[in-house]
């Protein structure tokens, strides 16, 4: 099959199917007379496995290194294990980041009524007085002033 076959099966775009090639993640294929890429069954299953990896958020490196162990002689599937798990605590890093903004945020809004004028907003002053992004003492104070 050409590039677009491919890439409409595994529900991708030609430049992400040349991308994973150039990354070594997928095989060059053969070509064509005419120079085409031909890509056959292993192709799809390859990229059908990096396309599912990357709907998990896996990284590129996270991906080689599932390959590397799907495509080695490995006895047992330890490292894919150990590989999830990483990936997991990340995930749940990544959860409690957005968990602390998400708060860092209503408490934002918590400073404004809605109902003043913009120049004297809580939610705009906070933001200007404040280092709302920064450590422990840019933290919004549990009892944010309205305005």
């Amino acid at each position: 099959m050409r590039i677009g076959e491919l890439a409409r099966r595994t529900g991708c775009r030609p430049d992400t199917v040349r991308y994973y090639e150039k990354e070594g993640l997928l095989a060059d294929p053969a070509r064509s007379d005419g120079n085409y890429r031909l890509y056959d069954a292993s192709h799809l299953a390859r990229l059908t496995f990096i396309r599912n990896c990357r709907a998990l958020e896996m990284n590129l490196d996270e991906i080689r290194a599932l390959l590397s162990l799907k495509d080695g002689s490995a006895g047992d599937c330890v490292g894919v294990s150990v590989l999830l798990d990483s990936h997991i605590g990340q995930i749940t890093e990544r959860i409690a980041r957005l968990t602390a903004l998400r708060e860092q945020l209503a408490a934002l809004r918590e400073c404004c009524t809605g109902t003043t004028p913009v120049e004297e907003c809580g939610i705009m002053r906070e933001l200007e007085e404040r280092d709302v992004g920064g450590g422990e003492e840019g933290k919004m104070p549990p009892a944010a002033r309205r305005g």
